[in-house]
């Protein structure tokens, strides 16, 4: 059935090819004369299958045999420009909805201040700058065969080298002062490098799902942004306990497949719902979070409490941009799977 799917027109170029044509079949009708056997042998012909089932069953292996040619597919413009709509309804919709429910009580101070205003746009531009980054070294490590090479690796051993080189970049960059800023760019940058070196294997789905997951993560993303902006002042802080014991439930449910044998497949389905539906609700809990936390950080570095960072708040951002974006390419797959 897969291979139906996957090549709709195989059965009948298999009937096509397997039915005996005129001008290679010689057929013997009453008026004709004898047929006359050809004296030529040529030995180094290769014998071919004698009887029409045999010949049958090699032209549906060769029509069925698996390659890497990867089909193209039309566009339908009216389709797209329809989803493209809908994409964007839904953003708007998310964000005045968001607005509505969550941020009733809105800033009594005037507005955001100037430095506070400068310090979110420089933390904003720098999560750009780093997905930017993430994005482009993906691809070029996709395009090298990274990602074959990563998959066919042994988990453990992804998951070990990936946490201790994730944690040591990100510890290394938040520790350097911001005065050191060639060490700092430099740990940042390979903070971003190996968060693609792991996501390169998502390259291999399609760009159509990317762009639609990338899509909905802006949305969701600069709609709760907006809410923690435009809050009462360290309204959203104290979410900060509770989003992290969120976070160890989502991460252990993460890991469960690794641990856990394939014939509990109940205990595998509820532990996925909660990798991916619980993560959505944590890391849009922890964008809302980190948005008033910047902003305290930029209050308290105007009175030189601490120092002026926006490379160090960019990070958080990023991992909340990475961790919504992996689960809404997830989720938008298991649609499309269904729809089939």
């Amino acid at each position: 059935m897969a291979f139906m799917l996957r090549r709709p027109f195989a059965v009948t170029t298999a009937l096509k090819q397997a039915a005996p044509r005129s001008a290679n079949v010689t057929v013997r009708y009453f008026h004709n004369t004898p047929i006359q056997s050809s004296p030529v042998f040529k030995p180094s012909t290769p014998a071919r299958p004698s009887s029409i089932l045999a010949r049958t069953r090699q032209t549906f292996r060769n029509a069925f045999r698996r390659t890497y040619m990867q089909e193209t597919y039309q566009v339908d413009r009216g389709n797209l420009t329809q989803k493209l709509l809908y994409g964007v309804a839904i953003v708007g919709g998310t964000i005045v909805a968001t607005n509505l429910i969550f941020n009733r009580e809105t800033r009594d101070d005037g507005g955001m201040p100037v430095y506070e205003r400068q310090y979110l746009n420089e933390t904003f531009m720098h999560t750009g700058l780093g997905l930017g980054i993430i994005a482009i070294a993906a691809r070029a490590l996709h395009t090298n065969g990274w990602s074959v090479r990563l998959m066919a690796s042994n988990p453990w051993a992804v998951v070990g080298l990936g946490l201790v080189a994730s944690i040591g970049t990100m510890y290394g960059t938040m520790y350097t002062p911001p005065e050191n800023y060639m060490l700092k760019y430099a740990l940042w940058t390979g903070f971003n490098v190996t968060q693609a070196a792991l996501l390169s294997p998502l390259m291999f789905l399609s760009p159509a799902l990317l762009a639609r997951a990338g899509l909905y993560t802006v949305g969701m993303m600069g709609s709760i942004a907006f809410v923690g902006a435009t809050a009462k002042q360290e309204k959203y802080l104290y979410l900060g306990g509770p989003l992290l014991a969120g976070v160890a439930v989502v991460a252990l449910s993460g890991f469960a497949p690794l641990v856990l044998p394939a014939t509990a497949a109940r205990t595998l389905m509820w532990s996925e719902r909660i990798w991916l539906y619980g993560g959505l609700a944590v890391f849009g809990g922890f964008t809302l979070y980190d948005v008033q936390r910047i902003l305290h950080h930029a209050r308290l570095a105007e009175r030189g409490v601490v120092r002026r960072d926006p490379v160090n708040e960019s990070v958080s951002l990023e991992l909340d941009f990475i961790n919504i974006f992996v689960r809404m390419v997830q989720i938008l797959g298991m649609q499309r799977n269904n729809r089939r």
